[in-house]
């Protein structure tokens, strides 16, 4: 039996991580082909601070409580479910309401917990790995014996892109500021990582492939990245977005992408359609999960707070000091 209430962190208002005020809500229930996970632990990621901030609307029917991706255990089962069972551990990607007790979530989007996983390590998992699989695997076709530049290595997304594509075989670059943050890369397995705040990712990837530029690039920067990421592309490269840090707009000549093939994409994963992303867990399952069990990559934990200290969190998140991911605990 569900309780009737849970406990929750809700944006009382768009604005800074105070806004982030803990709450009694009523607990969900589970339609059709969903089920309820009872949340022992929730990532954090970039769109929950962009959510708090008013700029990053859940998408209709979803939650409005932020929190993406939870691990925890299946609490119950909406009409048609058969897996997981109930009581299975499980981590999932969610549309929201990742940050409470209980969640509701299409049964498709949950993974088992990877051997000798703990909750926190699982909940770490699911927004990045789908993200990156969707984007570099799926979008950016990113195969063996190719090059690879992941800007903003030591993010989530980062640590997780750099990990996946040496373990596909790739050639991996990538771009960080400071020492500390491009060693903790390099430990990952970036062949080179590139401190932006010292040197020109342009004229390193130049120098470091022969002139030739890297067939696949991951950017969350965008901005002024834009026009320089294509020139870092090889030919038939492909550049994929996935955020703007610094903006959308650029002033991009045509004449590059057009002599060199390069294909330009990106995509948001939180509105994509549940059967887009149970297409994505079933990739992850049978291509990344036997990776990570075999203890070839692995999320990168900097931080964890309790439910109650998500403020604190975001703060943490948005002070860009950490590497890697920030969990919340219940």
């Amino acid at each position: 039996m569900l309780p009737e209430t849970m406990t929750c962190v809700e944006i009382s208002t768009p604005g800074a991580p105070e806004v982030l005020k803990p709450a009694t809500r009523p607990t969900p229930t589970p339609r059709t082909g969903e089920v309820v996970i009872k949340v022992a632990a929730a990532g954090i990621n970039r769109p929950d601070v962009l959510q708090r901030q008013g700029a990053y609307p859940a998408p209709p029917g979803a939650s409005d409580l932020p929190g993406l991706e939870v691990a925890g255990t299946i609490a119950a089962l909406g009409e048609g479910v058969t897996a997981p069972a109930l009581g299975a551990e499980v981590c999932a990607l969610v549309p929201g309401g990742g940050y409470a007790e209980y969640v509701a979530v299409d049964a498709r989007l949950c993974l088992p917990l990877p051997t000798g996983y703990d909750m926190v390590r699982a909940a770490a998992l699911p927004e990045t790995f789908f993200t990156v699989w969707h984007n570099v695997v799926e979008r950016g076709q990113l195969k063996a014996g190719e090059s690879f530049l992941v800007h903003g290595g030591a993010s989530g997304i980062g640590t997780t892109a750099i990990q996946l594509a040496k373990a596909l075989g790739a050639t991996v670059f990538t771009t960080a500021s400071g020492a500390t943050k491009c060693k903790a890369c390099a430990d990952l397995g970036a062949d080179r990582a590139i401190d932006y705040t010292a040197e020109d990712f342009v004229e390193v990837i130049k120098a470091e492939t022969k002139g030739k530029g890297v067939n696949v690039i991951l950017d969350m920067v965008g901005g002024d990245y834009i026009p320089r990421n294509i020139k870092s592309l090889a030919a038939d490269g492909r550049l994929v977005s996935i955020a703007f840090l610094r903006g959308s707009s650029a002033e991009v000549n045509l004449m590059p992408v057009m002599l060199k093939r390069l294909t330009l994409t990106g995509s948001t994963l939180r509105p994509q359609s549940n059967e887009a992303k149970a297409r994505m867990a079933q990739g992850l399952a049978r291509t990344v999960w036997p990776l990570i069990e075999a203890d070839r990559i692995a999320p990168v934990i900097h931080a964890t707070f309790p439910l109650a200290e998500a403020a604190e969190a975001h703060r943490l998140m948005e002070s860009n000091a950490h590497i890697g991911k920030i969990v919340l605990t219940l």
